[in-house]
């Protein structure tokens, strides 16, 4: 009999990460898993030491919501992704969870280092893999400028080739009802492009998702969008 095991859910959230309203989601990722909530706030270190530490303490409160022991990886320089105690950490974990911040930064820091090696082998043992803005969208191939977008983009961290995200969606469309064009052209026709309202998640994948949260997620196209109210189960294409 096979003992191999099956990739845990990605949860891919608009915002909320850590907060009240997000308590059910992050539990039922945890469900069934070890109580081990491991959490990095690496986007958030461009904001300066203050913020980071609000992260973490917004995560530990969380995680004894949620009855699990909060597990904080301070990863805040690309060395500290080399060293093998951080590498350690992870191991055992229900839940891996990259909070919000810069996407760009996280992405350069954990790419193709240690620390990003064992948060994916954790995932395919079995750990649930969530990200919040910048976490989310960090795990696609590509991720823009949201800040400077005269300034492009940079590789993510490739574990979602096939999509590309924006969180904040809501937010982001009345400010700016041009944001997809703005920020993601050139449009890639192998990637589905997700938008995820605040305090919303995408949850399942790679392939399989279901919509959770308060709002809806939104596949866009060069031309229109399709809204997923909460609840709606969809498929994009690895």
């Amino acid at each position: 009999m096979s003992t191999e095991q099956s990739p845990g859910p990605i949860a891919l959230v608009g915002s909320g990460e850590y907060l009240p309203q997000m308590t059910a989601i992050e539990a039922s990722l945890l469900s069934g898993r070890p109580p081990r909530y491991v959490q990095l706030a690496t986007a958030a270190v461009p904001d300066g030491p203050k913020v980071v530490e609000h992260w973490h303490n917004l995560g530990k409160t969380q995680a004894e919501r949620i009855g699990a022991e909060a597990v904080i990886i301070p990863v805040n320089v690309r060395d500290d992704a080399m060293n093998e105690a951080y590498v350690e950490l992870v191991a055992g974990a229900g839940l891996i969870y990259m909070s919000g911040g810069n996407p760009g930064y996280l992405a350069e820091t954990l790419r193709e280092t240690p620390v990003w090696d064992a948060i994916v082998r954790a995932w395919r043992s079995g750990a649930a893999l969530a990200g919040c803005s910048a976490g989310a969208m960090a795990m696609t191939t590509w991720v823009p400028s949201l800040r400077h977008p005269k300034k492009g983009g940079t590789p993510g961290l490739g574990l979602l080739p096939h999509l590309r995200v924006i969180p904040h969606f809501d937010m982001f469309t009345k400010r700016m009802p041009d944001v997809a064009t703005r920020f993601l052209l050139p449009f890639d026709d192998n990637a589905t492009i997700l938008g995820i309202d605040e305090d919303t998640a995408v949850i399942g994948g790679p392939e399989e998702w279901t919509v959770q949260g308060r709002q809806s997620a939104w596949i866009l196209h060069p031309d229109s969008r399709d809204e997923l109210p909460t609840g709606t189960i969809f498929t994009t294409k690895a």
